[in-house]
């Protein structure tokens, strides 16, 4: 069991350590910035990069190509990712390997895994649920990044099952909205006479993989969070005002410590919901983990993310200033799978304590 234990948290320190080579904690957000607002809203190299790490096939098995990981290496690598603000749709991506890996199609599931091809699944029909309804002629709304992809996934309902086809970008009927952090949100009307099929049916898979994504999501949340506070206790450090570094003055002190105490429940949901999916759980069990930890990231996550604006004082609200940047993402993405609100009636409708 140590040995186990040893392994997992080996495993969890390397792929943080990897992380740094593409969003390290701490780096300039120069590159971050020169992304924002540009017609994809992402680095096409950077992308490919990460998926030659391995990183969007972490939770798809090793024989469909994956790394065969679990969730606690997905959030520890989310988390980094967060922190170092990285704009490629990492948790899109990685909701689009676990579907390919359910289907027949071995070359769009390795370019999705390489990030060779930039692969989304426009899943979603209408505002904060975790519903696929699969209506083949819905238009499907809020895929993140839209403007880079090369192919959409749509999942689509045949009577008991949902089929998943894949659609080429080129030429498909997509609005794009530019969202506030410079990224992009897509409006998908699909043609499925221009689709080809690609899984019979992964109503078994779909589930359970946007449920992943929404602990990843949570774990993007977690390193926002974490990295602006860790900016805003370096500021109050060093800002003077009437002759005292401000982080002496007590009510300071007070809101900075509730906000320490935000991050770490946090982070023990967080990773508290990412060894219950380790260790098998599946339906009401798994359900009840991801809603608690993504209900408390969203939540908390914005609470900290705004606290930190208003401990910088004016120059918080500045564009030139990065800690800004981090209020930005984490507005964009606190909806992604689910909103707070959504995850907290979910949570108390499964009532875990009652779940053997």
């Amino acid at each position: 069991m140590s040995a186990a234990i040893d392994d997992r948290t080996e495993s969890i320190r390397m792929i943080r350590d990897s992380a740094g080579a593409v969003a390290p904690r701490g780096g300039d957000s120069k590159r971050v910035r020169a992304l924002r607002f540009t017609p994809t809203g992402f680095d096409r190299a950077v992308f490919a990069e990460m998926g030659a790490l391995g990183w969007f096939g972490l939770a798809v098995p090793e024989e469909a190509g994956g790394a065969g990981l679990g969730m606690s290496e997905a959030v520890a690598l989310a988390e980094e990712l967060g922190a170092g603000l990285a704009p490629e749709p990492l948790v899109p991506a990685m909701l689009s390997g676990r579907l390919l890996a359910a289907g027949d199609d071995a070359a769009l599931l390795g370019g999705a895994l390489t990030g060779e091809k930039v692969v989304l699944t426009a899943w979603q029909e209408r505002a904060d649920t975790l519903t696929v309804p699969g209506t083949p002629d819905a238009p499907r709304v809020f895929i993140p990044m839209a403007a880079g992809a090369d192919t959409f996934l749509l999942p689509v309902r045949e009577a008991n099952r949902i089929a998943l086809h894949a659609l080429p970008a080129a030429g498909a009927d997509v609005t794009i909205e530019k969202a506030m952090d410079g990224g992009n949100i897509g409006t998908l009307r699909a043609d499925l006479s221009r689709a080809t099929r690609v899984a019979d049916d992964v109503g078994a898979v779909i589930e359970q993989a946007l449920d992943e994504a929404a602990l990843a999501t949570s774990g993007l949340m977690l390193g926002l969070m974490e990295r602006a506070f860790e900016m805003t206790l370096a500021y109050l450090r060093t800002r003077q005002q009437f002759g005292r570094i401000i982080g002496t003055f007590q009510s300071l002190q007070h809101r900075a410590a509730d906000l320490k105490v935000h991050i770490a429940l946090t982070r023990a949901a967080v990773e508290s919901a990412a060894a219950v999916l380790d260790s098998g759980a599946t339906g009401a069990v798994r359900q009840a983990a991801v809603s608690k930890a993504k209900h408390r990231a969203a939540e908390s996550g914005m609470l900290v993310l705004r606290q930190c604006i208003q401990l910088h004082g004016g120059i918080g609200y500045t564009d030139e200033y990065d800690v800004g940047l981090y209020l930005r993402r984490g507005m964009v993405i606190m909806n992604q799978y689910g909103s707070a609100t959504l995850h907290r009636r979910r949570f108390m409708a499964l009532a875990p304590e009652d779940v053997e």
